[in-house]
């Protein structure tokens, strides 16, 4: 896959995928961290995910692409071609396992996203927001406690179908209760993980 992929840098704020066009190519990524949305057709936008380095995009198609996709900072992909990756295929069947195994990951989290949304409190939601970014961590970082936000609140509330002024709250609750802490707003330091996990769960 190494020799068929062309490897590109994304500038923040940049869109690379976009809602309807052909999907001709998918995408990996290797570096930063990348908003993925859809637009309603007032032009609201609702962000749908995050991914990061590991993430593959795109997999999960038919002829267009469901969704758009933004680096939220700077970020590394690297673009395969859907023709090319059908010859691969053929020639590594257990290639095709890995990346059926991939695209089923995707729906997976569609539906976890619609549980968030429809039955969860937004205490929940938040909690299971840090938690599930404290989880898709790289594993070459080992194990930490520190949660990487490089989306900003209002992406957050987006996602979570929450306002901004109710996830600020959210965080300043969990704050001022020392389960977490925030050296900045682009980090969150998680000092209780067991009751963070349990309010994910609805069990606090």
């Amino acid at each position: 896959m190494a020799a068929t992929a062309i490897v590109r840098d994304i500038a923040k704020g940049e869109t690379f995928i976009e809602e309807g066009d052909s999907a001709s190519d998918f995408f990996n990524v290797t570096r930063g961290t990348v908003k993925l949305y859809k637009l309603l057709p007032d032009g609201r936008q609702q962000v749908t995910g995050f991914a990061g380095a590991g993430h593959f995009l795109g997999l999960a198609v038919s002829n267009t692409y469901a969704f758009s996709a933004e680096a939220i900072e700077p970020t590394r992909v690297c673009r395969f071609s859907r023709p090319k990756l059908r010859e691969l295929l053929h020639d590594f069947p257990a290639l095709e396992e890995r990346l059926l195994q991939t695209a089923c990951n995707e729906l997976v989290a569609a539906q976890e996203q619609m549980l968030l949304l429809g039955r969860k409190t937004a205490r929940e939601r938040v909690a299971s927001f840090l938690v599930n970014r404290l989880e898709t961590a790289m594993p070459c970082a080992g194990p930490t406690d520190s949660v990487a936000l490089p989306m900003t609140r209002s992406e957050i509330a987006d996602y979570l179908g929450l306002t901004i002024e109710t996830v600020s709250r959210t965080f300043s609750r969990f704050k001022a209760e020392k389960r977490i802490t925030t050296p900045s707003n682009a980090e969150v330091v998680i000092l209780d993980r067991p009751w963070l996990s349990g309010v994910a769960a609805g069990l606090q």
